[in-house]
């Protein structure tokens, strides 16, 4: 027995002294001269890529003349993409939103819940496509077919509506284009904006007019940014939209904006001029925005802003929930044009607090063509904390007091209403 070991032993131990021996005066082996006959250890990248978003939320809301709210929603986006093939990939995505309760008003008639006594909060039950598209990805260019998001800048006029359960998604072709250095050009061409009323809603949106649930459009999107001048992004845009169901969205909108450092401070402007602006369609009107922003180090950064829409300026495709206030009371006629001019003054604090929470707070003044809180004034405050790159929690709270003054011409609801929103989320993305 003791010999068999030791015979063994040998074995191995001459084995290893010639293949140390080999590599020690052979030199290079081929696999290093030829990369090609090397096998790879590192793993291939899956055809199938899984795609998960889910969130969980609830919702308060008090809009003065109509009862309380309480929504408790679980919004699920599951679907896939697929590995590149010689530029092609594609996409597709269904958009699940349950209702636990209908102590709330989503929305729309035929939607579930509809409740018009209660206060709004427009995220009703619902399954859909949220999103469908091929690409097409080379020579410094992206084209896209099909059912799709488009963001353009800060989405104050097209955007997906992202903050509620059912966003807003275009049935579009696009494409964005990166040949020149510094210049991004997007161009998008849209026949139908799906709105966030969901899939059952079958309320039109005027009388005589088409679904809320989806707005027929012929609508084109230019867009283009330059960051080649050292220190400054200019941006331009030209957002010709027409909606035959619904003329009084029609507008051709252009614009131009900068961004930069200057002084420690962090300057943005931008400047827009509309035709067929006003619920008729027949009007100009003007539109500016300038923030200026000082970072404090750890004590976060503090922003004053400026946003002015003259009377009748329409945002139809905005996510409208970004600019404004929290409490979401401009929303309405800010999409359709019916206002008498916004003004909002804002100043904005964000702060590190402990546990890596960011908290943000606004303090906005509101009044019509002039810097004046004739509308009324609103307090919003969010505090996020993202745990890791796919889990984050969201709290927020707004509210908002009338002044009075009248928002829009309209004779039975003219001044913006008292408001008092809030809501606590948890988001998953995979």
């Amino acid at each position: 027995m003791k010999d068999s070991f030791r015979y063994f032993s040998f074995c191995i131990l001459s084995t290893l002294i010639v293949v140390t021996t080999d590599n020690a005066f052979a030199g290079p082996s081929d696999t290093t001269l030829d990369p090609k006959s090397a096998i790879s250890t590192e793993p291939s990248e899956p055809w199938i890529i899984p795609l998960i978003d889910l969130r969980l939320r609830y919702e308060f809301a008090d809009l003065e003349g109509f009862d309380d709210s309480n929504a408790w929603t679980v919004r699920e986006r599951v679907g896939f993409e697929t590995k590149g093939w010689k530029g092609l990939s594609a996409l597709v995505e269904g958009e699940f939103l349950q209702a636990l309760g209908d102590d709330y008003h989503g929305g729309a008639p035929g939607a579930f819940p509809f409740k018009p006594t209660r206060s709004l909060i427009a995220d009703p039950q619902t399954v859909e496509l949220n999103q469908a598209y091929l690409q097409y990805k080379n020579f410094d260019t992206v084209f896209r077919a099909g059912r799709q998001r488009i963001i353009y800048d800060n989405a104050a006029f097209v955007g997906n509506v992202g903050w509620r359960q059912n966003e807003q998604t275009y049935d579009a072709l696009s494409f964005v284009n990166k040949s020149l250095d510094e210049l991004t050009l997007q161009y998008a061409y849209v026949g139908q904006v799906n709105r966030i009323f969901g899939s059952d809603a079958d309320a039109p949106l005027a009388p005589g007019f088409s679904n809320v649930q989806d707005i027929d459009a012929r609508v084109n999107l230019l867009n283009a940014s330059y960051t080649g001048a050292p220190g400054i992004t200019l941006g331009g845009y030209a957002y010709i939209m027409d909606f035959p169901d619904y003329p009084a969205w029609d507008n051709d909108t252009f614009g131009l904006s900068a961004k930069g450092d200057l002084l420690g401070l962090t300057l943005y402007g931008e400047m827009a001029w509309q035709d067929q602006a006003g619920v008729a369609a027949n009007d100009d009107a003007f539109y500016a925005h300038g923030i200026i922003t000082k970072n404090l180090n750890e004590m976060g950064s503090l922003s004053l802003g400026l946003e002015h829409l003259a009377a009748g300026f329409k945002t139809p495709l905005a996510t409208v929930h970004t600019m404004n206030g929290f409490a979401d009371v401009t929303d309405a006629a800010r999409v359709s044009g019916a206002h008498n001019g916004l003004t909002d003054t804002y100043l904005s604090h964000t702060i590190p607090l402990f546990w890596g929470i960011q908290w943000m707070n606004v303090f906005h003044i509101m009044g019509d063509d002039e810097i004046s809180s004739g509308y009324g004034w609103e307090y919003d405050s969010v505090l996020t904390k993202k745990f890791d790159d796919n889990f984050t929690a969201i709290a927020k709270l707004a509210y908002f007091e009338s002044n009075g003054d009248d928002y829009t011409a309209n004779a039975i609801i003219d001044r913006l209403p008292d408001a008092t929103r809030f809501s606590i989320e948890l988001n998953y993305r995979f």
